[in-house]
């Protein structure tokens, strides 16, 4: 009897596979997303550098207080606007999105939208 491998090795083998294409410069930064069980996080990575840029998720002060849950749609969309308003701060407009593997649904397309929405271009 053959193994199935579990949905979060099925996710890690999807994330692998696109982050040979998906590459952030100085230029156009990588837009990150990891959503876990209770809440989800967004970074801004320069792969060139190694460096994250900007960070955001929804165990920041700001967004705690306003939503008791983080692991609901109105989390990620507000981890979006924060992450967008962050970058724009910074001077970055334009991003490569990167969904880590998860399927672009549900809170992964709210905080995708939500940064849309907030100014970041991708």
């Amino acid at each position: 009897m053959i193994n199935k491998p579990s949905r979060s090795e099925q996710r890690e083998k999807r994330h692998l596979r696109v982050r040979k294409k998906v590459y952030g410069t100085n230029e156009r930064p990588r837009l990150n997303v990891f959503r876990s069980e209770k809440h989800i996080y967004a970074q801004i990575i320069d792969d060139d550098l190694g460096n994250t840029l900007v960070a955001a998720s929804s165990l920041d002060k700001e967004i705690k207080e306003k939503i008791g849950a983080g692991s609901n749609k109105e989390a990620a969309k507000a981890v979006g606007e924060l992450v967008a308003r962050k970058a724009l701060e910074k001077g970055i407009t334009k991003v490569v999105f990167d969904r880590s593997g998860y399927i672009y649904h549900g809170r992964v397309k709210e905080l995708a939208e939500a940064a849309r929405q907030a100014g970041l271009e991708f």
